[in-house]
């Protein structure tokens, strides 16, 4: 049996005191001030002990950025004294769909490298859009080896962004009869891309390349974007091309283990012209998520390419349309389009666009993904935190367009990894999923809010007129 992949994780403490989501309200002149032991050294995450300087400076209030809202403390207060607050800066955080609640689980993450944990449980509301009106079964987990994370059973991430041969021939003696192309196999399924729309310098371009190189994947990189200090992460790097910009950059292809093509109608020659400078090289087409993608992906899947990749907006919503689908409905379409054609099993598909959470990426794999990419978390990782300033020309409050330490910034890069890996493992694992190839386009493990409501209510009130979730 291979060796268990794994993961680094190594705290890595933020620059700056992060903005956390609960301040402290204390009503310090009814304080009996006799306790054996206050409450708030008796916390089991030991979150006062970075927060007790600011009761000595009196720099109220205390921003609590790992409090899980047990509420212990409130709770055990002998004076009740001691109570909760919202901070009201944790509101400005992101927006409607990169929330404040989901940005301080990936500075968590970063942080710790540990799986995020609330002791107060989920508040929010039992259904929303997009990846939140899916849920995912979790039927074994009640058997004991099925231990995730924890050790006694094997479980693979790994996946292929390499065109498989379907089926395979064999000679009379039983040898192997097809040509079988070159297999580049990735221990994780994901991807990085750094946004081009923030912050994007070297120290960051670095911090990703070296992450990328760690866990061993695969980070898109634009060819200006390639400079002398990334040339140690070459076999990291996949570099991103349009059927023109490639002639410029030879160089670049001889060192990288594969690329990615804008799509456009000459693709094709485009395909076999790179294929002329590096044979051996992997080709990545990348495809905007609108209403024509799942047609264009069966069109590429019987060309040289060897995998799709299709990306959506930020927030996860389908291009160049009035009322845009979600990603989980584009890649269910685009998946059942080519399983129709009986092509699926010859191409990869990966998404972007949305991709904000663990349960994003395993959600998408039961959809009909091979793998996704990242993007936004990247920067989350190193603190962003998507106030958009940037984008209006105005000074970003982390710093991050100043000089950071790659070291560093990779570290927290892959923190964040490191734990939404240990999620995988963990879903794939109460599954009884051992290998994430077959968590692909496995809809039967999980549920649709949709469906059920149908199921449910359907018989009685009929079909919605306005269907999904606004």
């Amino acid at each position: 049996m291979p060796k268990k992949y794994h993961i680094p994780i190594k705290t890595a403490e933020p620059r700056y005191h992060p903005i956390g989501k609960y301040a402290t309200v204390e009503f310090r002149e009814d304080c009996a001030g006799s306790c054996k032991e206050c409450v708030k050294k008796k916390c089991i995450y030991g979150i006062f002990g970075d927060n007790y300087k600011h009761a000595s400076t009196m720099s109220e209030p205390e921003y609590l950025y790992t409090c899980q809202s047990c509420f212990r403390c409130v709770q055990e207060c002998t004076k009740g004294i001691f109570s909760r607050v919202i901070n009201p800066e944790y509101r400005t955080l992101g927006d409607e769909y990169w929330k404040s609640d989901i940005i301080h689980r990936l500075w968590f993450q970063a942080h710790t490298g540990k799986i995020p944990v609330s002791g107060a449980g989920y508040r929010g509301p039992f259904v929303a859009a997009g990846f939140d009106s899916m849920w995912t079964d979790m039927s074994e987990i009640v058997r004991p080896t099925r231990d995730g994370i924890h050790g006694r059973e094997y479980i693979s991430t790994c996946f292929e962004i390499s065109r498989r041969v379907t089926p395979l021939k064999f000679n009379a003696d039983l040898s192997l009869a097809s040509d079988v192309p070159p297999i580049l196999e990735l221990p994780i399924p994901l991807l990085f891309q750094l946004p081009e729309t923030l912050i994007l310098n070297e120290q960051i371009l670095l911090s990703a390349a070296r992450a990328a190189q760690i866990l061993g994947t695969l980070m898109l990189i634009l060819p200006q974007d390639y400079t002398e200090s990334l040339h140690p992460y070459a076999n990291s790097l996949i570099p991103c091309f349009t059927s023109k910009s490639y002639k410029d950059y030879k160089r670049i292809i001889l060192k990288s283990p594969a690329v990615e093509l804008e799509d456009d109608p000459n693709i094709e020659k485009t395909i076999t012209e790179i294929r002329e400078i590096k044979p051996d090289i992997f080709i990545i087409v990348g495809i905007p998520l609108d209403a024509t993608a799942a047609s264009r992906a069966l069109d590429l899947s019987y060309f040289d390419v060897d995998t799709l990749h299709f990306y959506a907006d930020e927030h996860g919503k389908e291009l160049n349309t009035e009322h845009p689908a979600f990603l989980k409905e584009m890649i269910r379409e685009i998946h059942l389009k080519l399983v129709d054609h009986f092509v699926r099993q010859k191409i990869n598909l990966v998404f972007s666009g949305g991709i904000a959470m663990a349960e994003h990426m395993a959600k998408s794999i039961i959809c009909g993904a091979d793998g996704v990419i990242v993007d936004m978390p990247l920067l989350i990782a190193l603190e962003c935190r998507l106030c958009y300033n940037c984008r209006n020309g105005l000074p970003c409050p982390a710093k991050i367009d100043h000089p950071i330490n790659p070291e560093w910034g990779s570290q927290r890069i892959i923190n964040l990894i490191g734990a939404w890996h240990n999620q995988l493992i963990e879903v794939m694992g109460a599954m009884g999923i051992r290998e994430v190839r077959r968590l692909r386009g496995e809809v039967g493990r999980s549920m649709w809010f949709e469906d059920l409501e149908m199921e449910s209510f359907g018989p009685v009130f009929g079909k919605r007129k306005i269907a999904g979730i606004k």
